[in-house]
């Protein structure tokens, strides 16, 4: 589904250096490659659900400062970023998946409402595992997620990068 490189196999992640392991993991959090960093010194692993929790963890114990800077890091969903082709490989195979890069008129001129509702609103864009959702559920979750406090939003924003990176780091195992 993305554009990862081959899966490795739990032994060769198990063994690579620190640095190898960032490179190779630096994709899961978008444009966040020190979350791979701080995942790397978990290791061993006994599966890829185990570098999922290490990743998760990273972003639990980071500051809350960092953690607005993750959510942020990600691009508006069928926003202008992903128009010009300048969002993360990962994020684009994502989106495309579920249908967002072929938007009719009415439905690209809403998810523009939905994303300045929720810059306005929160500071933040609206997060969602796309792969785990279809256009439908997307929209309908944007809808009902701006009733959310920010402190409800943050929350919910940082479950599904957790949702995201996991998928991401299953594509990568072998």
């Amino acid at each position: 589904m993305t554009h990862s490189p081959t899966a490795l196999s739990l032994a060769e992640i198990n063994a690579m250096t620190p640095q190898a392991f960032a490179d190779y993991f630096g994709g899961v959090l978008e444009n966040s490659p020190q979350y791979a960093a701080a995942a790397a010194k978990a290791r061993p692993f006994g599966g890829a659900e185990d570098i999922a929790q290490a990743f998760s963890a990273a972003v639990t114990a980071d500051a809350s400062a960092a953690q607005l800077s993750l959510i942020r890091a990600h691009p508006d969903l069928a926003g202008k970023a992903a128009l010009a082709g300048e969002i993360t490989p990962e994020s684009a195979s994502e989106q495309a998946s579920a249908g967002l890069g072929n938007l009719s008129a009415d439905e690209f001129a809403e998810f523009q409402r939905l994303n300045e509702a929720y810059h306005q609103k929160f500071g933040l864009p609206y997060v969602v595992c796309v792969r785990e959702n279809t256009k439908a559920s997307i929209f309908e979750g944007a809808r009902s997620r701006l009733s959310n406090t920010p402190d409800q939003e943050r929350a919910a924003a940082l479950f599904e990068i957790s949702r995201i990176a996991r998928l991401r780091i299953l594509d990568l195992v072998r």
